[in-house]
């Protein structure tokens, strides 16, 4: 596990946090490490998939103000120590409600706090994060844009919808191809060039490296 903080300017902040764990698929089970990004100054924040490490992602938390947990969607890699999370912060859970019935099969006794719509804005730190939904990993997909600031071009956390190298994988049920690929087209390529894309795994990108690779992710259909 490793956290490294990423300036986005002024006072505000991206905290990446690697954690590891598990995913399941038609019965098999494997490894895998998640991104978790916690956005906000000193005094507050909101996380991003609190994947896998509950007590790690707190912990650098802190003694901040968590103003909600957003989740990009409801696979189990990115939801599944969401209840260990809120034990420890209670802070409200927001999940596009798309993709409710996959967080009934891990949490049926309650259901999220809200759900997430495309263009909801988030408040945090003095800034602003813009929900996009974005389905075709799972039907409630979302992503949430940060805007630059003059001295920047802004980021895009991009849960499972795009990678550096292309789209998310439309292999699991509920998944869709041409749905992602219409959802990345619509709303995450047209964003500037110079944005920043944080991912739900791997390694970061732009928008700018990725946007040309549209027609051969559509060539070899994944």
């Amino acid at each position: 596990m490793t956290a490294a903080p990423e300036r986005a300017g002024g006072a505000l902040r991206i905290d990446r946090l690697v954690t590891s764990g598990t995913f399941s698929l038609d019965g098999g089970t494997w490894d895998v490490d998640n991104n978790v990004w916690i956005v906000g100054n000193d005094e507050e924040c909101v996380v991003i998939d609190p994947a896998h490490d509950a007590a790690a992602v707190a912990a650098a938390v802190g003694g901040r103000k968590l103003k909600a947990i957003l989740l990009t969607h409801g696979h189990d890699d990115h939801i599944g120590s969401v209840g260990d999370f809120w034990d420890l912060v209670q802070a409200p859970i927001h999940l596009n409600q798309a993709d409710w019935m996959l967080w009934r099969n891990l949490y049926p006794e309650v259901d999220p706090d809200a759900d997430i719509s495309h263009g909801d804005v988030f408040d945090v730190a003095g800034s602003k994060l813009k929900a996009l939904h974005t389905p075709g990993h799972s039907p409630g997909s979302v992503c949430f844009y940060l805007p630059g600031n003059g001295a920047t071009e802004g980021t895009v956390f991009t849960g499972d919808t795009l990678f550096r190298g292309g789209p998310g994988a439309t292999g699991r049920s509920f998944s869709s191809f041409p749905t992602i690929i219409d959802s990345i087209r619509t709303w995450l390529l047209p964003l500037p060039p110079g944005t920043v894309v944080r991912t739900g795994h791997g390694d970061s990108t732009t928008i700018g490296a990725e946007a040309p690779q549209l027609d051969d992710w559509i060539a070899r259909g994944h």
